[in-house]
């Protein structure tokens, strides 16, 4: 008679548990990356009330901040310093936080749809169209209004100018133009990504001829208001903007976490893409869509800001890898936090005035994609 004897079970580990375990770890790991991101945000964001007409001490700053959101919190906090930070600092930071997230998820958007991480809305020709638009409604301006410039006052008590109506409608209306052409131009489905890329280049081309020829027929009053707006700035930061703005951001940021998980499969081509099922072309073009809607959105008010659209993905990509669920709350932070840096640095930097917060974000462009280039041939030689 025969006993069977009992076997310890000394197989392998069960692998699809070793794969979620994985795959948790790795998302708690996102998660945390995010976290920490949003909490530096706040900081920062907190950093930037400081630097107004008057310097105020950071934790002054956090105690109105707080008495904004629970009243009556803390009493010992300046009266003049309330007024600095709740009726002026308070919403142009906030539109630096806003227009960084919106700039920064337009671009995480373009570049997954497009699997070039070179792409953002400048390069598909966004930003030169609403550029051209601004332009198109300030040199306008005196065409549609004989009596000039007329103000009016909004129930938030704040003026606007006819002349700013018309630069934030036409500058939306040109940068929505322009992604219009390029997807016409694109919309045979033989076409390759770099054809919708070269495309983009073109219109941005053309568009810029448009800005110059502007310039050209501008009086210097007209000419002077265009450059700056070109160069970028925070000067519209008021909460009938951000009133605009932040229900538009989160709309969008909706429909691109809806898209999140397909661009994930478009990551591994077209043509397996198409064979699990997805309309390639549809998405693409949704996907565009609503990264020009939100870089025109925020264009009309802030002008062109550059870079952000471009470094943003790209460090996020460094530390929690091309996962788009989580690649674009993490770029849409990181532009803001690299905004608000850059516009703590413009109100600083020449004692008394206000740089273009262009101008920074250009230079800060130039030395990251220089630090890019030189870590990507080190790569290349290891």
């Amino acid at each position: 008679m025969v006993i069977p004897l009992e076997r310890k079970n000394e197989g392998p580990p069960d692998n699809k548990n070793r794969i979620e375990r994985a795959y948790s770890i790795s998302a708690a790991r996102k998660r945390l990356f995010i976290l920490a991101v949003a909490v530096i945000v706040v900081i920062i964001y907190i950093c930037s009330l400081m630097f107004g007409p008057v310097r105020i001490p950071f934790d002054e700053s956090f105690k109105i901040i707080v008495n904004m959101i629970v009243p009556d919190t803390f009493t010992d906090v300046s009266r003049i310093h309330t007024i600095i930070i709740t009726r002026d600092m308070v919403y142009k930071s906030l539109l630096c936080l806003v227009a960084g997230f919106g700039l920064g998820i337009a671009g995480t958007m373009m570049q997954g749809i497009l699997r070039n991480p070179l792409v953002s809305p400048f390069t598909l020709g966004v930003s030169s169209a609403a550029s051209f638009g601004a332009a198109v409604g300030i040199v306008l301006m005196p065409v549609f209004f004989e009596s000039g410039t007329v103000y009016y006052t909004l129930m938030s008590g704040v003026t606007i100018s006819n002349t700013q109506i018309m630069r934030m409608i036409f500058a939306f209306i040109f940068g929505m133009l322009s992604i219009t052409i390029v997807i016409l131009m694109t919309r045979r489905t033989d076409i390759s990504k770099s054809t919708v890329i070269l495309a983009g280049v073109i219109i941005s081309y053309l568009f810029q001829a448009g800005v110059s020829f502007a310039k050209y027929l501008s009086d210097d009053d007209a000419l002077r208001e265009l450059t700056y707006w070109i160069m970028g700035s925070m000067n519209e930061g008021r909460p009938y903007v951000i009133m605009i703005l932040f229900p538009t951001l989160l709309g969008i940021f909706i429909i691109m976490e809806w898209l999140a998980p397909k661009i994930n499969v478009l990551g591994a081509g077209d043509e397996v893409a198409s064979s699990l099922g997805l309309n390639v072309a549809r998405i693409r073009n949704i996907g565009l869509l609503v990264a020009a809607a939100m870089t025109s959105a925020i264009t009309a008010f802030t002008g062109v800001i550059g870079f952000i659209g471009l470094m943003a993905p790209h460090i996020c990509r460094l530390f929690i890898g091309n996962d788009t669920r989580y690649l674009l709350p993490a770029s849409g932070l990181m532009g803001s936090a690299i905004l608000l840096v850059s516009y703590i640095v413009s109100l600083t930097i020449i004692q008394g005035q206000v740089l273009p917060i262009g101008i920074f974000m250009d230079i800060l462009g130039g030395i990251f994609f220089v630090w890019l280039i030189t870590r990507r041939k080190k790569e290349v030689r290891i």
